[in-house]
């Protein structure tokens, strides 16, 4: 990635320039230290800029201060660059693949100081705040820096020093090592001291006396020296040494700390000092600075940073004493710590101002978003045209990642959810980029692709049903299958018509052919309204197993019951969060039982001693006469606060649902079903939360509660035992009762990507069976009620498990797909 600087003209901080300043002012705003950034996670992809390679300091400090603060913006720059990606073909809003890459915020410099006011900041990697910030940058070391390349003895006695300026200009000279010696302390500093962040030179690196010159005056003029040399000492051989002597800055102690946003702040002209200025000119005119200094605190927004880091950081100056450029750095990789840790990637510190005060103040570019910018792509990715009306993609952008808001990763991240959730595109970006005409300011673009908006899916399945003498033939084997069409996004509003019809055998569809007809029309309410209200309406036609009419242990098996249900659907849903939603409506439906040969069933069937089957079973209809048509409300309201945790689910989910019949249809039915499922997921353990960390130990607490008051059809009760309600039993092995209570714990233990879990539950009728119209739980011997306990393994999909049947101390292996709760 290539390196950008910009031009910048660097006050230099030398200890005649600083003492000449405290004679004209007591309280003169200090130049601050400008300071690179350390190494940083955060990629950044820049535009080029132009820039002057070898910009000359200027000795004027209001030059220094409008340097500064022009080189903010291209800090800025470095770090405004983090792209989200997420590219799945996404058909329907389910078990989506997001992948996120890109980074921001600062290459390896970042930071900044001005006397004045200013900052400048940036990295190598993406952007500069100056030539300072190139040079000053670890990964920015000059193309001379090769292990291959050529290099020339020094052609002198071993161990002598020799001055910077005594090396000759035609020799290309090979480094040995680096060392920083603190004049101050009268030692020499180690390799992880923050100074050595700033040098671009290195062990083993080739530079001509020309770049080490120039290395000298980028120490010099960076403001973090009051003095600071260049000697080298020669080795045996013929490579050299260097060493860096220097005086650190240093400014008075401060008891106050404030952090002020300078983003989107207009830059300043610079004005030039002249050089012929008399005393008490040059004292107006560093008055002046200091009073456009204070307007521009005034102009400044307060910064996010929260008051316990600001209390952390004014401690940290109460502890030190005098200010430091070591303490600046120090200071500045704590807030910007706190920024990028709470995903504001953007946000990089541009200077440190006020400093020979008794306050520090310390300048921040956030990131504020100053504009939102979405476009349609085709195939190829070029502009295009899209279908999709931009208030469809604008509701579900989450407030953070809107106009006037700091931009946040996190923020991008659930607004690539959230347009995801709507199943219309293939492709999803998040782009933030620098904004060009407004300093400090982000464009947030979303680059879309949309699917094709009709599609139509053929899937197949065979199956082999024995023929005669039990053996299958060729002419047995049936080919099933769905076909389903869909016809999405119609005019651009999220509207969509969906169908599917399926059978399990084309050649004799009319046996159990099953349809769906839906239209799907969200924004009930309109696009602009905050309300989230969806309406459907279908038709359907669907053939189901009744575990009613199923035997109990030891009997032998009970001929089959087949419910079908054709109808009409109409109901209304409002989501309140991603997860939790309220959901209501009318259902109209006419119910059928039939028998294995498809014949209407008024009643269940039962095998009788002499082999022949009876069919005075219970009653399968309210009616009598095997075909009911009834109409009822119904309504569903689900709370989940689950999440997944390092893959482990974890938190609460509740769902309460009623059916009310309105007394319309056969013998008039009037009822009211209930149903309370909650369901907890206790993490045992904290971990730490991130990709390839293990999962906790999960506690899952598991009740479920139905009841039913008024009329009961035999095919609405409630059954026990299965695989979603008692494990180890079949489907209504336990009963079918007009109450039910169903209780459940298991322990899931994380091992090696999967976890293994043992479980035990319990279901009973509460003596409820008996009133269930015909008492199908004791017409089929059945228990009304069982526990049941066991291990398991999750493997990819499939649970596999070894359930214990309480009833009859037997256990058996079972294979199951899903999840039990």
């Amino acid at each position: 990635m290539s390196s950008f600087a910009a031009p910048t003209h660097l006050l230099p901080l030398t200890p005649s320039t600083a003492s000449r300043r405290s004679k004209f002012s007591t309280t003169t705003t200090a130049v601050a230290s400008r300071i690179p950034s350390p190494n940083s996670t955060i990629q950044c992809n820049l535009p080029s800029l132009a820039s002057s390679q070898n910009p000359k300091p200027s000795k004027s400090p209001h030059s220094f201060l409008n340097s500064v603060i022009s080189s903010k913006s291209i800090a800025l720059s470095a770090a405004s660059c983090i792209l989200f990606h997420i590219a799945s073909p996404v058909l329907s809003g389910n078990d989506s693949i997001f992948n996120f890459s890109g980074g921001g915020a600062g290459g390896n410099g970042g930071g900044g100081g001005g006397g004045g006011g200013g900052g400048g900041g940036g990295g190598s990697s993406g952007g500069a705040g100056g030539n300072f910030w190139r040079f000053f940058s670890p990964a920015a070391v000059a193309k001379d820096d090769d292990p291959q390349q050529e290099w020339d003895s020094h052609g002198l006695p071993a161990s002598i020093v020799v001055q910077l300026n005594k090396l000759s200009g035609f020799k290309k000279y090979k480094v040995s090592d680096i060392l920083f010696f603190d004049r101050r302390r009268g030692s020499t500093v180690g390799t992880e001291d923050s100074f050595f962040e700033m040098v671009s030179l290195r062990p083993g690196g080739v530079y001509t006396k020309a770049q080490l010159q120039k290395e000298l005056e980028t120490l010099a003029t960076c403001g973090m020296f009051e003095k600071v040399d260049l000697e080298t000492k020669t080795n045996p051989d013929g490579t050299i040494n260097i060493t860096i002597p220097f005086l650190e800055s240093t400014w008075q102690s401060a008891d106050k700390f404030r952090c002020i946003n300078v983003g989107l702040m207009q830059q300043t002209k610079p004005i030039e000092m002249d050089p012929d200025m008399t005393e008490k000119e040059r004292l107006e005119f560093y008055r002046s600075q200091e009073k456009d200094y204070r307007r521009r605190i005034d102009r400044s927004r307060p910064c996010l940073l929260p008051p316990s880091v600001q209390r952390e950081i004014l401690q940290m100056l109460r502890d030190q004493g005098k200010v430091s450029a070591r303490l600046l750095q120090r200071i500045r990789d704590r807030v910007q710590q706190w920024y990028h840790e709470n995903g504001y990637a953007c946000a990089q510190v541009v200077n440190f101002g006020n400093l020979n005060t008794k306050e520090v103040v310390c300048e921040v570019v956030e990131g504020d978003i100053t504009q939102l910018v979405i476009q349609f792509q085709d195939k190829l990715g070029n502009v295009c045209e899209g279908n999709t009306q931009f208030p469809v993609i604008k509701r579900e952008l989450p407030k953070p990642l809107r106009q006037g808001q700091v931009f946040n990763i996190e923020a991008g991240k659930q607004a690539l959810r959230n347009i995801n959730s709507l199943s219309l595109f293939s492709n999803i970006e998040v782009n933030p980029r620098p904004d060009e005409k407004n300093e400090g300011g982000i464009i947030v673009e979303i680059k879309l692709k949309e699917l094709e908006q009709k599609s139509a899916e053929v899937s197949s399945e065979w199956s082999i049903v024995p023929g005669r003498a039990g053996r299958p033939t060729l002419a047995t084997i049936q080919p099933g299958g769905t076909v389903s069409f869909e016809h999405r996004n119609i005019n651009g509003l999220n509207r969509s018509l969906l169908g599917s019809v399926t059978t399990s055998n084309f050649l004799n569809p009319q046996d159990d052919l099953a349809f769906k007809l839906e239209y799907v029309h969200p924004y009930v309410d309109g696009v602009y309204n905050p309300r989230n209200r969806t309406f459907r309406a279908s038709c359907f036609n669907s053939r189901k197993l009744s575990p009613v009419f199923t035997g109990g242990p030891g009997i032998e098996e009970v001929p089959p019951i087949w419910v079908d249900r054709a109808g009409m659907k109409a109901n209304f849903t409002e989501n309140f969060t991603r997860q939790s939603k309220f959901t209501y409506g009318l259902v109209m439906e006419e119910i059928t039982t039939r028998d294995e040969s498809s014949h209407i069933s008024a009643n269940g069937q039962r095998v009788l001693p002499s082999g022949g089957v009876s069919a005075d079973g219970p009653p399968t209809t309210l009616s009598g006469t095997g075909v009911d048509r009834m109409a009822f409300l119904q309504a569903n309201i689900t709370r989940d606060n689950t999440k997944f945790l390092n893959g482990a689910i974890v938190g609460d989910r509740n769902v309460f649902q009623v059916d009310q019949g309105l007394g319309i249809g056969s013998k008039f039915p009037f009822f009211n079903r209930h149903q309370l499922t909650v369901t907890r997921f206790l993490q045992l353990n904290d971990v730490e939360e991130g990709a390839g960390k293990p999962p906790p130990p999960v506690l899952v607490l598991h009740g479920h509660y139905g009841g039913c008051v008024g009329d009961l059809p035999s095919y609405d009760a409630f059954t026990l035992g299965g695989p979603y309600s008692v494990r180890g039993y079949n489907m209504g092995e336990l009963g079918a009762a007009r109450n039910i209570l169903e209780l459940a714990a298991e322990l899931r233990i994380p091992i090696k990507n999967t976890h293994a879990y043992v479980f035990a539950e319990h279901g009973n009728d509460l003596g409820s069976s008996k009133d269930v119209k015909g008492n199908p739980t004791e017409v089929y011997r059945r228990m009304g009620q069982g526990s049941s306990y066991g291990v398991g393994m999750k493997l990819g999909l499939v649970r596999a498990e070894y359930a214990v049947d309480h009833n009859s101390g037997t256990g058996s292996v079972f294979f199951r797909f899903g999840e039990r709760f």
